[in-house]
């Protein structure tokens, strides 16, 4: 039997997430994307490296994206830049759901997608040195102090990611909040393994495959800012 203190010993140690599943509405069409496309765009978490030639049928470059939201990014940047492979990471079904819709309305078949944690995927299913490129755009800021624990951007993260990304990959950190764009500069220039690709070691502007989405385009008529962050694996 699990004494008290052992059960307070297993939530101390329980790891913190960097989201919050909270669903939202996902619509009938969604929800039909895991039956009719599940099979040829999904990928179950399988806790060991994955033979990715054998899941695109072909050796080629693989981009992941942690985190992409509803997909119009991925989507693109699949579709314009098709001699690489794009692994897409998100735990949220509207998203995942929206996405394979969308790479099967426009024939794209050079994407896979996982519907889980993102640390976990890179740990245990990438392979080290595997990744030509990392991206993780507008990821939640986490604004209260509280919750920055929650960031994704964090030290171990970044040395989770530069043990899968191979010599002259790239990691691309984009976010429109100043603070936290702050914190991923800090993080960055800490860690080791990186060189920025920016002249002034600081920001760089944005680089043209990274789309302005819907999202994006709305909050710079508003006055926001965006910050990206471009660093090379060395």
């Amino acid at each position: 039997m699990q004494t008290e203190d052992a059960s307070r010993d297993t939530t101390r140690h329980r790891p913190v997430r960097s989201y919050v599943l909270r669903e939202g509405r996902i619509t009938p069409a969604q929800k039909r994307a895991f039956d009719a496309h599940w099979a040829r765009y999904g990928l179950d978490y399988r806790g060991q490296p994955r033979d990715f030639d054998a899941v695109f049928g072909r050796r080629a470059p693989r981009v992941m994206e942690v985190g992409f939201g509803n997909g119009e990014a991925l989507q693109w940047a699949a579709a314009h830049d098709p001699q690489r492979d794009y692994l897409g990471v998100e735990v949220h079904r509207p998203g995942v759901g929206r996405l394979m819709n969308a790479l099967a309305n426009g024939g794209i078949d050079n994407v896979r997608v996982y519907r889980h944690d993102a640390v976990e995927v890179l740990r245990d299913d990438i392979a080290p040195a595997s990744l030509a490129e990392v991206r993780i755009w507008f990821p939640d800021p986490w604004p209260k102090k509280r919750h920055h624990k929650r960031r994704i951007v964090q030290p171990d993260f970044i040395d989770l990611i530069a043990s899968r990304v191979m010599p002259g990959g790239l990691l691309h950190l984009a976010t429109d909040w100043a603070a936290y764009a702050e914190h991923m500069r800090e993080v960055m220039n800490a860690a080791s393994g990186w060189r920025n690709r920016a002249d002034s070691g600081d920001f760089v502007e944005r680089p043209a495959w990274r789309i302005q989405t819907h999202f994006e385009q709305r909050g710079r008529k508003l006055g926001h800012a965006v910050w990206d962050l471009l660093h090379e694996r060395v």
